[in-house]
């Protein structure tokens, strides 16, 4: 039976040894090492009187250092709840409501009235500076406690926060060995030099840096991650990548090709890949890239081998229905709502009943994504239910969009559309009734929209319109409106 995680992060450190498992600024860090630093920050964190239930707040970059603090957070059994980059201060405010302490690597927590409460701010250097005593760290985490909050934009433009249990983190298939489905396997196998960017604090940084340290690799630290040439300088073999950095990637290698033959894994995900984007790929990169699907409420869903059909998102190694509008089952090759069951789900929305209760139905995850099996059970996805825009592999609600450009003095009715975008995956096309005599201006809407909802919500096309088509039942058709503009 696996122990509670993070236990076998530490057997990992511990059996790497003197093996380098981190590479970072230019030096080495062995498995003994960053077992160290562990030890340090969870002394540091229980000298200061941090446990189970505690919030805390990880405001990290990637390194062995920020690792360490994770880990260690999680040794202690805290509320563990990560602070991306790019939100605005009201966005950060908000994920910081319930926060005990904040430990950073940087200059400090943002401050503002949400952050008054956080009793207690820690750089990582000072949890590094605890004493060291030399024994395994116990473990203080208990199985039905919340592990992490991980946030995604919510539907009212305030961030939402799936909550998941040291239970499910203990259950997911990075430290299982045993249980890895196949594409996950085959994975492992490529995750040699693992390239590793942004921050540690990402569900899908983490999940895919401990499979790799768990596979016996090192993760190899970029920041920032210019590709191809971090992939040559860093001699790395994997990476996670968004579809518009795959884009540009590609475009690079057919303009000035470099030596990527040490390249064995790119794993795409957070947002759709197109079947002629990755034929495209394999005939300049040849059979490294992984197609995964998976929402931050679930945990990976889904993955598609280099091998498998283009579109296709291979057989999932989870409970996966298809679903009518009644919630009833449909046979393979008819299309519906996709609902799933995976190991490590979320158990639902952070002090959000009712959107729980929407989302999360009898041990189901209602994705809110449309697809299909087809006879040999792979899932092919066909669309969605939701009215989102994602942004760099991030989920973006256009209600909140839509809302905010509607109180411009200039525009009397908005309506926002994903677009395709190289650079981003997709973007904001704002569609946009005028008031009368009046001609709204993109560079005002965009900052109107930037200063609230951050960058990645902020529309890159507006197009003037009349009225809005409607669809027979009366609503707003924005597949006309896609089509149209």
């Amino acid at each position: 039976m696996t122990e509670q995680f993070p236990g076998p992060v530490l057997d990992i450190l511990d059996t790497a040894g003197d093996r380098p498992v981190f590479e970072h600024a230019g030096r080495e860090v062995s498995g003994a090492e960053l077992l160290r630093m562990v030890r340090c920050a969870t002394n540091g964190l229980r000298r200061h009187g941090v446990g189970p239930g505690d919030g805390l707040a990880l405001l990290v970059k990637v390194g062995p250092e920020a690792f360490a603090a994770i880990i260690a957070a999680h040794v202690v059994g805290a509320r563990v709840v990560g602070i991306p980059p790019g939100l605005t201060g009201p966005q950060q405010g908000y994920l910081l409501r319930d926060i005990d302490v904040c430990v950073t690597d940087g200059p400090g927590c943002p401050d503002g009235p949400a952050t008054h409460r956080t009793r207690l701010v820690l750089t990582v250097d000072e949890l590094l500076s605890a004493a060291d005593d030399g024994v395994r760290p116990r473990i203080s985490a208990r199985p039905g406690d919340v592990a992490r909050l991980l946030h995604t934009s919510g539907s009212t433009g305030i961030p939402k926060a799936c909550a998941q249990t040291y239970a499910a983190l203990t259950a997911g298939w990075a430290l299982r060995p045993d249980d890895r489905p196949p594409a996950i396997r085959e994975l492992a196998r490529r995750l040699d030099r693992f390239l590793v960017f942004g921050t540690l604090a990402s569900q899908v940084m983490m999940e895919y840096g401990l499979l790799a340290l768990a596979a016996g690799g090192t993760l190899v630290t970029a920041d920032p991650p210019a590709f191809p040439d971090a992939l040559v300088r860093h001699r790395a073999t994997a990476s996670v990548i968004t579809v518009a950095r795959l884009t540009k990637l590609v475009a690079s290698q057919r303009e000035s090709p470099v030596d990527l033959s040490g390249l064995r894994a790119l794993m795409v995900s957070g947002s759709p890949l197109e079947p002629g984007r990755l034929r495209e790929a394999a005939e300049v990169l040849g059979p490294v890239v992984f197609h995964g699907y998976g929402q931050t409420e679930t945990g990976m869903i889904s993955m598609a081998v280099p091998e498998e059909p283009p579109g296709s998102l291979g057989v999932p190694p989870v409970e996966l229905e298809i679903r009518d509008g009644s919630g009833d089952p449909v046979p393979h090759g008819t299309a519906g709502e996709v609902f799933v069951r995976t190991p490590s789900q979320s158990c639902g929305y952070w002090q959000e009943p009712a959107l729980t209760a929407e989302v999360f139905t009898d041990g189901w995850v209602r994705t809110r994504d449309l697809g299909r099996l087809d006879a040999s059970g792979r899932l092919w996805l066909t669309g969605r239910t939701r009215d989102v825009v994602i942004v760099n592999a991030q989920v973006h609600y256009a209600g909140p969009v839509e809302r905010l450009l509607a109180r411009h003095a200039a525009v009397a009715e908005a309506y926002v559309v994903a677009v395709p975008d190289d650079r981003t995956g997709e973007a904001v096309h704002a569609f946009v009734v005028p008031a009368a005599g009046r001609t709204p201006d993109l560079g005002e809407l965009r900052a109107l929209v930037t200063a609230d909802l951050g960058e990645a919500c902020a529309p890159t096309r507006l197009t003037l319109i009349g009225e809005v088509p409607l669809t027979p039942a009366g609503k707003p058709d924005k597949r006309r409106l896609a089509a149209d503009g």
